[in-house]
């Protein structure tokens, strides 16, 4: 059983953690940051793992030197690419039993609805959407898998989300991470990162509240 303290504390300072890693293990993290972020995009049991803050804190240790820039990045994408791969790959092996609604253990029904919604509402495009928002990325591939969406298409739009999204945050870590401003208040800047991820989904949660029918 994952702490809950734990991971609180590795979220809100994820460059402590990482910079202790990296000057700890070396060229191992990369292997550890590449079966993070393959975990929470790959698994649906392992929707809880940082994603967007944890790219975020590697591309400013990037620009302070921590990580190779170039092989940063392709360890990255390759981890959010194959990720996808495997999770539509187990929905597909799970379609019976996911579109019959029947329950299968750890997952929840009600984050299958939600995907199922946003796959509604924005079609094949999801699967680049969803990187973006915390949960719905976790699922987007794992429903997609489990519907009727050829490889073929899911594969196009999982290259360019998993692409989008991880050069995103790399960058702007990279880019932004290290100001003075930002590495001074780093933890309350990986806690705004981790907030305007939970956005999309607060808002929608509120809108479901007021107005079942417009959410």
């Amino acid at each position: 059983m994952v702490d809950p303290n734990y991971l609180i504390d590795l979220f809100l300072h994820l460059d402590t953690h990482l910079s202790a890693v990296t000057n700890e293990y070396g060229i191992v993290t990369y292997l550890l940051l590449f079966g993070i972020v393959f975990c929470e995009t790959g698994l649906v049991v392992t929707p809880f793992l940082p994603g967007d803050s944890l790219i975020f804190a590697t591309g400013a240790l990037a620009a302070s030197g921590s990580f190779d820039l170039f092989t940063m990045l392709i360890v990255l994408c390759l981890a959010a690419i194959a990720g996808d791969t495997v999770n539509y790959q187990i929905g597909h092996l799970l379609r019976d039993r996911a579109a019959s609604r029947e329950n299968i253990r750890f997952i929840k029904q009600e984050h299958l609805d939600r995907t199922h919604e946003f796959f509604e509402k924005y079609g094949a495009k999801t699967i680049i959407i969803a990187r973006f928002v915390p949960i719905i990325r976790t699922f987007a591939p794992f429903v997609a898998g489990i519907g009727t969406m050829p490889y073929s298409t899911f594969i196009s739009y999982n290259v360019i989300g998993g692409i989008t999204w991880v050069i995103s945050f790399f960058f702007g870590g990279y880019f932004f991470g290290n100001l003075p401003v930002v590495k001074d208040n780093f933890s309350l800047v990986i806690l705004g990162v981790i907030l305007v991820s939970l956005l999309p989904g607060i808002i929608a949660y509120v809108q479901s509240k007021r107005d079942p029918k417009s959410a």
